[in-house]
Order: C-alpha cells, then sequence, then structure tokens
C-alpha cells in the first residue's frame, strides 16, 4: 500500500514570538513573523507542505495525469490491472485512463452525474449515474449495458463484495439500500429513516452506510438489521474507511442544514462558487452554496462551527475527532499503510495528512479548486479534482522545487525596514513592498535572495505593505529521493520593522462639574516587569484600575481620552491660561493619567482655558517625539461665596416679608433657601423667577405663629457650589 513516510515533517517547532504575529515593544520595532498552521496557510504554498507547527518543507510530487475536461469528477475506481475510471458531471461521463496515463472517453450516459463507481474481481466497471438515472455494467472491452434500474431519483454510492458477488447501492431521496446479485436482480436490504445513503464500504460482511441528513454511521448485517454505531453532529457522511485495527473512519460534511427531510423532495448534487460539492434538497435542483469561514484557534477535538470532521469509530463503540476545520470541507479520505489519513478538501484543493497521534500537516495544495476523490491503482496515489476535473498522481518522492508566498502584511505607515532573519535550510527569501493592499503592478520587484539567514537588511523600498516569498530546493537526491538530511525545510521568518511616528490625538475632553475630585488606586508592578517595555497585560497583570471620585470643595476635573496609531505610550501636560490673555501656562507635567483634577484654590477666581497636550515621548527618541492637543471651554473657577444684603424685614399682623439680594462676583447663583427658626430648609425662587444670573433677589414671606422674636435664616449657591448664608430678625 502507499506510503507517505518520507513526507512527514520532522522538524522543531517554529518560533513563536509570544503567540502575536506581530510584536513590538514599546518605542521599538515590530517583529513580524507568522509560525502556526492557520497563520502559514494564509499565504500561496506551490510544492510545499505545512506542518502544524507552521515548518515548511518541500511537499510530495504532484503532477498531472490526465485532463477529462469536464467540469467535475464526482467519483473514481480502480481494477486489479490499474485502469483508472473517472465519472464526471454534469454530461454523465466516464472516462478511462491505463496505468501509462493514457485516457479515454469509456462511456457517455444520458444522465447529468456519475456520483458512484466501483468494480469487481472479473474487471467490471458498475457506474450509477443520477438523477432519474441508474446502475450500468461496463465489461473490460467497453461493452456498456444498464444492470439495474431502481425506483429512486438519486444513486450516491456503490460497494461490492467479491465473497458474495453481490453489489450494493445507497439511493436516496428515500434511504435505500439494495442489495444486487450478478444477475442484476435487486432486493431492498435496508429502508432507513434518512434521506440519502451517502457513502458505503464493507466491514467483515457487514455493511457500513454513512447517511445524510442525521449525520449517522449505520452498520447493516446482511440480513439487513441496522444499527447506529454513530450520530455525528454535523449533518452528512460523505466518505467512509476501515482501520487495520478495525476502527471505522468517517469523514463528515455541514452544508448548514440546506437539506429538508420531507419524503418526495428531490436531491442534487452541485458545486458552489467556492468549489464545494453538497448534496441539497429544493424543488428547482438549485446548487447550495456553502461559505467558509476562517479556521481561529481550536481544539481537536471541537465541531461547533465546523465545516468538516474526521471521526475515528473504534470497535468498542467510543469515537474521537480527528480532523475538523471551520473554513475546509473534507471530501476526499484515504487511509495508509502507515495509519496515516489524507483528506482532501474544498479550500484551495488542499490535502490534509493526519497522523494517528492527530497532528496535520497541509501535505499539498493542488492547482484546482477541490480534491474530491482518492484512488489507489497499483503502487500508486491518485487524487482526482472539480473545476477542474483532472486525475493527479501523488509521488513517493518530493518535489525538487517550491515556492511559499506570505500574506501580506500591513505596517499602516510607511516606515524604516529592519532585517529579515530566518532558520531552515535549502532556502531562498525574498521580499516585495507596495502602497496598494493586494500586489499588482505598482509594487516593487522582488528583491535580490537575502544570503544572511542571521539578519541581512530588507532592501525593499518603503512602503505601506511587505510580503515574502521562500523557494525551497533540495540540495542533494540519491535516486530521485531526497535525503532526508539535506531535506530543504523552513522553520520561522522574522522581518523587523520601524513604522513612521505619527502624532498622538485627544479624542475627547471633558470637565467634571465642581466638587468633583479624582484619585488614582494604587496598583503594584513588578519593577523588572515595568522596566522591561512589554505591556504588563502579556504577564497577566491589569495595567489600569478606575480612579476613585470623591468630593473636594472647589475642585475642577479634566478627564480625556487620547489614542496613538502607533500604541506608542503617552504622558501628558496641562496648561491654563485665563480666557482674556494669549499664554499659556504650565499647570502640570509628567502626567500618565488620563485625568487631571485643579485646585481651584491655587488660581484666582475667574473664567480659565485648560489645555490637555498628550506627548508619545516615552516611547520615541527625544527628537522624533510628537504631540497632540486639545483645549476645554472656557471654565469657571469661583471659591469666592455669593455676598448677600438684607432688605427688611416688614411684618404685617402674622406674615413677615424680608428680601434677601444676592450677588456673585465670578460665578451665577443657582439656588436660594430659607429656614424660620431652625426649621428645615425650604426652596425660594428669585423674584424673577428664575436662578441663573449673578445678582439674584430672593423675597421671603413667613407666617409667625407665635409673638416674640423669630429667626429667617437664608442661603445661596453658586454655580461652583460656594455657599453663602445670611440672617434677619422678625418680631411679631
Amino acid at each position: 500500500m502507499f506510503n507517505l513516510r518520507l513526507f512527514r515533517p520532522a522538524l522543531a517547532a517554529g518560533l513563536l514570538m509570544l503567540a502575536l504575529s506581530g510584536l513590538a515593544f514599546s518605542g521599538g520595532p515590530v517583529f513580524w513573523e507568522i509560525s502556526k498552521q492557520e497563520d502559514v496557510v494564509k499565504g500561496d504554498a506551490r510544492g510545499v507542505s505545512i506542518a502544524e507547527n507552521g515548518a515548511i518543507q518541500l511537499a510530495p510530487a504532484y503532477s498531472l495525469v490526465y485532463d477529462t475536461k469536464e467540469a467535475y469528477i464526482w467519483s473514481s475506481a480502480a481494477d486489479s490491472a490499474g485502469n483508472i475510471y473517472l465519472g464526471t458531471g454534469h454530461e454523465g461521463r466516464i472516462f478511462k485512463v491505463d496505468p501509462s496515463g493514457a485516457g479515454k472517453l469509456l462511456y457517455d450516459a444520458g444522465e447529468l452525474d456519475v456520483y458512484a463507481m466501483t468494480t469487481d474481481t472479473g474487471g467490471n466497471l458498475y457506474a450509477a449515474t443520477s438523477p432519474d438515472g441508474q446502475i450500468y455494467k461496463i465489461t473490460p472491452d467497453g461493452r456498456a449495458a444498464a444492470f439495474y434500474d431502481p425506483p429512486d431519483k438519486y444513486i450516491w454510492s456503490l460497494a461490492f463484495d467479491a465473497a458474495t458477488s453481490t453489489l450494493y447501492a445507497g439511493t436516496g431521496d428515500k434511504g435505500v439500500i439494495y442489495k444486487i446479485d450478478p444477475q442484476g436482480k435487486a432486493n431492498v436490504l435496508a429502508d432507513t429513516n434518512e434521506n440519502n445513503i451517502v457513502s458505503l464500504i464493507l466491514d467483515r460482511g457487514n455493511l457500513i452506510a454513512g447517511t445524510d441528513p442525521g449525520g449517522l454511521v449505520l452498520r447493516i448485517s446482511p440480513d439487513g438489521k441496522v444499527f447506529a454505531l454513530f450520530d455525528s453532529p454535523l449533518q452528512e457522511i460523505h466518505s467512509l474507511a476501515l482501520a487495520g485495527d478495525g476502527s471505522v473512519m468517517a469523514l463528515a460534511v455541514n452544508a448548514q442544514s440546506q437539506r429538508q427531510s420531507s419524503a418526495g423532495v428531490s436531491s442534487t448534487s452541485s458545486l458552489s462558487s467556492e468549489g464545494v460539492i453538497t448534496l441539497s434538497t429544493d424543488d428547482q435542483d438549485q446548487p447550495t452554496v456553502v461559505s467558509a469561514s476562517d479556521n481561529s484557534q481550536r481544539g481537536r477535538s471541537r465541531v461547533d462551527n465546523a465545516r468538516g470532521a474526521l471521526f475515528r469509530i473504534r470497535a468498542d463503540g467510543s469515537s474521537d475527532v480527528v480532523w475538523s476545520a471551520t473554513d475546509s470541507i473534507g471530501f476526499a479520505l484515504r487511509l495508509l499503510a502507515d495509519g496515516q489519513a489524507l483528506v482532501g478538501t474544498n479550500n484551495k484543493g488542499r490535502i490534509y495528512s493526519v497522523s494517528p497521534t492527530r497532528a496535520q500537516t497541509l501535505l499539498i495544495q493542488s492547482p484546482e479548486d477541490q480534491t474530491s476523490t482518492f484512488i489507489t491503482a497499483g503502487e500508486s496515489l491518485y487524487a482526482t479534482s472539480s473545476n477542474l476535473g483532472r486525475l493527479y498522481r501523488i509521488g513517493r518522492e518530493t518535489v525538487s522545487e517550491g515556492t511559499y508566498t506570505s500574506p501580506v502584511r500591513d505596517t499602516r505607515f510607511a516606515g524604516q525596514w529592519g532585517a529579515i532573519n530566518w532558520r531552515g535550510g535549502g532556502v531562498e527569501i525574498q521580499t516585495r513592498t507596495g502602497n496598494t493592499e493586494s500586489p499588482d503592478a505598482t509594487w516593487s520587484d522582488w528583491s535580490a535572495v537575502y544570503r544572511n539567514q542571521s539578519g541581512d537588511q530588507v532592501t525593499s523600498p518603503r512602503a505601506r505593505f511587505i510580503q515574502w516569498r521562500a523557494t525551497l530546493r533540495s540540495s542533494s537526491t540519491a535516486r530521485g529521493k531526497t535525503t532526508s538530511d539535506k531535506a530543504a525545510h523552513l522553520q520561522s521568518v522574522v522581518i523587523a520593522y520601524l513604522p513612521r511616528n505619527q502624532a498622538p490625538e485627544i479624542n475627547s475632553l471633558t470637565v467634571f462639574p465642581a466638587g468633583v475630585a479624582m484619585q488614582e488606586m494604587p496598583l503594584a508592578v513588578d519593577p523588572s516587569v515595568a522596566s522591561s517595555g512589554l505591556d504588563p497585560q502579556i504577564f497577566g497583570i491589569i495595567s489600569s484600575v478606575p480612579p476613585r471620585r470623591y468630593y473636594q470643595k472647589g475642585a475642577r476635573t479634566i478627564v480625556w481620552q487620547a489614542a496613538d496609531a502607533n500604541d506608542d505610550s503617552l504622558v501628558y501636560r496641562i496648561f491654563y491660561r485665563t480666557v482674556e490673555e494669549p499664554q499659556w501656562h504650565l499647570l502640570a507635567d509628567n502626567v500618565t493619567q488620563f485625568y487631571y483634577t485643579i485646585d481651584a484654590s491655587r488660581l484666582p477666581d475667574g473664567a480659565y482655558l485648560f489645555k490637555v497636550e498628550a506627548s508619545d515621548s516615552p516611547s520615541n527618541p527625544l527628537d522624533m517625539a510628537m504631540t497632540g492637543e486639545e483645549m476645554t471651554d472656557a471654565v469657571e473657577l469661583d471659591n469666592t461665596p455669593p455676598a448677600i444684603r438684607v432688605v427688611g424685614p416688614s411684618v404685617t399682623g402674622q406674615t413677615a416679608e424680608v428680601t434677601f439680594e444676592v450677588a456673585d462676583a465670578t460665578g451665577r447663583v443657582i439656588r436660594g433657601e430659607y429656614s424660620l427658626d431652625g426649621g428645615p430648609w425650604t426652596l425660594v425662587f428669585p423674584t424673577d423667577g428664575i436662578a441663573d444670573s449673578a445678582r439674584e433677589s430672593f423675597r421671603v414671606k413667613v407666617n409667625l405663629n407665635t409673638a416674640g422674636p423669630h429667626v429667617i435664616a437664608f442661603r445661596c449657591a453658586d454655580s461652583s457650589l460656594n455657599v453663602g448664608t445670611s440672617k434677619a430678625q422678625a418680631v411679631r
């Protein structure tokens, strides 16, 4: 059986810059590295494999054998003579490719698609067509005849049992499995509750079936007894394989529940704009489009939001997840002699190799949209593709040269390039830069090859975007195979750059009401962390605690929000001036908080303007530091209470009336209250009805219930909450 041991990555883990794609020290350069597989696969890999830790090495040879000129290859099979058969759509054609690679059209069916094929020990080919199709038997000499015509709309899967010369067919849209004898006579082996029997394999006389839409793996005994081995959380079991230890490997697909479960609704197989083959049900036989989302960091056993997953169902009934992806749907499955599983996907036709320990390698990136099936013919392993429908051979040897082109890095601001360094061997590295998001004719040419992997200066022009390309070449070969100790490999690439400094900005500036002060809450930070220049949050330290608010007579607090495009550390200065004078005066320097409380007693009463200036000097040399500023509206500082003049009182019968004339030198009078003989304070409005001016007159009328002297107390507050008091005596 075909073996891919040569292509297992044996590289140390790639350098992880604190698990960040770009690590910047405050005020220092940014170091860009992509080192994990989910980051590396975002680039363009041609002729290279990518290990789970992001290490890159030369891939197995992947050579075109035959082009059907059809859009899709839905199915494939091989006979004992090494011939390969390809079932295509949407013209319903079957092609035969002999061991030399010569191919020809074998049969042109009247139906649209050939979804399933298998061969028997006599070299006969059985091909199932859909929709409203039948099973054809094609002899080794090319004679084709109808073998069995089921009443079902679709025939999704076939399996041939050589021990009993029995052909099994899995159909849709009623989920029936047929048992067909050598004369083409059929009986229903099992009528399941599922819509579609998508995949079939044989296991020691039993039949294993994968279903849709329940995503079940069923075991059907020779007498038709159905037992559910596994209930997948995904929708469809697209492919099955039997492992050497008796485990069943099930490749599941999630098509976002596009399929309906009602009986009598027809199904169709289609290819979306992304090259995704899915089964769907609708009355119009329209394609189902399945979109893909980016892979994020996820545990190997998680299948939430997964588009595709590979499950291992053990003989004892337990199961585990071998592979899953949120950005790929797996359609092709093949187990190799050493326990590796190959999974062919719709995402750029990528082929993943999954080891028995569940470590995954992006083995091959196909030039086609999707890898549809795998076939073993003789000693060779093949893969078929869709859009376009082609046959490729997967070689035992690696290619002699491969390239990997990184994703484009947005440095945000055209700056200064530093050094590029890498770890690996047999690698040439180049860079190019540009100021458009996607590389085009306006970008620079690829640079000359960098020679010093410990650090060469990047020579590409200064620009906003940068990209690097690695070319891997085998350094020595023996009998057509690259020797393992000389294999080209790349473990990490790091590019340093210093973005052009941008001025900080004060985005908002707020002045709190008079009397609201703020106090910093203490925060203990390890001095070694503080001096490292790293963000304390990397060490799990909360970098800021909200300040405490409290009352302080006469205090005015300014609060601001500032931002720096370079993520530089900022320091602030506070300035003030009166509204009449032009000259600013420094009030506070080296402020690191985002607020400042002004002690109004330090300044004479009056109207002031305050300015906050943000500087990125902590993160830049003094001659490169930049500032941004913002100014408040006029702010009144008033430490003097209102002055009160008493007019009266006058007493008429039991009623006493007194007038309090109030004047405030700086602010406005906003509130007046009175109290009779030490009783509760009672609100009183000015004579003009509203307290809104520097001068207000309050007329107080009280009822004197008893004879003798009475005290009428009065207090008022200005806009700075200064309080003035006075009193008057009235005698009844």
